[in-house]
């Protein structure tokens, strides 16, 4: 059974951990992989950490509580403390709970993904998140959403993978989904946005936005879900699932 952030979740023990497989799933924001790797985790029966949450729930708890981003201890607390619970839902999706509230729409906000951009940066919130993460790592195995999954968090991974896409494509996506749940949204502003945020990632001191050693790179920009999905599992070794 898949779960996906789940509040029940539990860290293996030492002698074992290492051998629970782990797909990471590593690039920008908008590249698509979220969507792929919720399909994955469904396909192979894996568990399904989005890392991405952890840090705009950071961002978003200290937006709420008016935390400036240059409040290092403050932001390091939140994310130690956050109040949080995920609840897979029948339809794929996931019920994220901060301190009682449905916040799914707010955590795909701009601000809130701009703000988060700025606190993944700092190196005592990502130590804070760290350990959290790695819990996810249970049997039959885990699919990990990120941006450092494969370079910081399970660098001992076989299966690294780098998702990306032009920025103008990742922008359509992003507006579209926004759409969707019904939240307005200005296509350039938005474009603006993964531009300057991608610039921060790439060039942050702690955690940079870069390909894994060893990664398999797909630029998903003219591919369909389904292309990218099978690239990936032909990349793992699991073929057989066609």
């Amino acid at each position: 059974m898949v779960t996906a952030l789940s509040e029940n979740n539990s860290a293996l023990s030492g002698h074992n951990i290492q051998h629970v497989p782990v797909v990471t799933i590593d690039g920008p924001s908008g590249s698509g992989k979220g969507t792929i790797s919720q399909i994955l985790a469904t396909k192979l029966g894996y568990h399904l950490l989005d890392s991405g949450a952890l840090y705009r729930l950071t961002a978003l708890a200290a937006l709420n509580k008016d935390i400036p981003e240059d409040d290092v201890e403050a932001l390091a607390e939140a994310a130690l403390n956050l109040d949080v619970v995920f609840k897979p839902q029948a339809d794929g999706e996931q019920l994220v709970l901060l301190e009682g509230q449905d916040v799914g729409v707010q955590l795909r906000l701009d601000e809130t993904s701009a703000m988060a951009s700025k606190v993944a940066a700092i190196p005592q919130v990502r130590d804070a998140l760290l350990q959290r993460q790695r819990q996810f790592r249970q049997w039959p195995g885990l699919v990990a959403d990120g941006r450092d999954m494969g370079t910081v968090v399970f660098t001992d991974t076989e299966h690294k993978v780098f998702l990306t896409a032009s920025p103008e494509i990742r922008a359509h996506r992003r507006h579209k989904q926004l759409i969707e749940k019904g939240v307005d949204a200005n296509i350039s502003h938005l474009l603006k946005s993964i531009i300057e945020r991608d610039e921060r990632d790439r060039t942050r001191t702690v955690a940079p936005l870069v390909p894994a050693e060893g990664a398999f790179v797909i630029d998903s920009t003219s591919l369909t879900i389904d292309e990218v999905v099978q690239q990936i599992l032909d990349f793992i070794g699991f073929t057989e699932l066609k």
